[in-house]
């Protein structure tokens, strides 16, 4: 039993690097073009065809996988902002690093998009992690009184829908910029601690 058990572990060992190693080129390849093959990330992952589908039996669970682990560092970003800055600063940098991750995962976004026609009932899923990282700034500033109350996460959503309309291919950064102090100042209209013409 005990030598069934050294035997194990480093086999387990190995699968999760190869799935690690899997995750990183795909991440890579995705952003480049949603529809890389698949056998190109088992290639530059250095595993077989066979090891590539024990670990992703399909493209959507690859992408899927790959997505929610960039929305969950995207959701801890916001934990971090929140012990380091106050929470309207905290809000502002938070809604700048999600139109910068929009900007450098175009690939991957069409990508997620593809998988969202295929199968509808893992598009609000797939976002999770980020919904909870909002409702969680919104909270933090309703509490501090920097927004006005009562602002859903879908009137977050809704409100800075637009953001994710630039062309990032021309002189984005201030366009950026002015829609988010746009987005700010309809949050702040109302707060408590705010005047009500600021």
């Amino acid at each position: 039993m005990g030598q069934q058990q050294k035997t194990d572990r480093p086999a387990r060992a190995d699968a999760l690097q190869n799935r690690e190693r899997i995750l990183t080129v795909a991440l890579a390849e995705l952003v480049r073009s949603a529809d890389v093959p698949l056998s190109a990330i088992a290639k530059k992952a250095g595993v077989g065809q066979g090891t590539f589908y024990r670990h992703f039996p399909t493209r959507e669970a690859l992408v899927m996988e790959v997505y929610g682990f960039e929305m969950l560092q995207v959701a801890e970003f916001a934990e971090h902002l929140l012990e380091t800055r106050p929470p309207d600063q905290a809000l502002r940098e938070w809604m700048n690093r999600l139109a910068e991750y929009a900007m450098t995962k175009a690939g991957l976004a069409n990508a997620i998009r593809e998988v969202s026609f295929m199968r509808d009932c893992h598009e609000k899923s797939g976002y999770a992690p980020v919904i909870a990282a909002a409702q969680l700034l919104l909270d933090a500033n309703e509490k501090a009184g920097t927004i006005r109350a009562g602002v859903t996460t879908d009137d977050f959503f809704l409100a800075t829908a637009g953001i994710w309309q630039i062309d990032f291919n021309g002189e984005w950064q201030p366009r950026l910029a002015w829609l988010i102090d746009f987005v700010m100042a309809g949050l702040r209209a109302g707060a408590p601690s705010r005047p009500v013409s600021q």
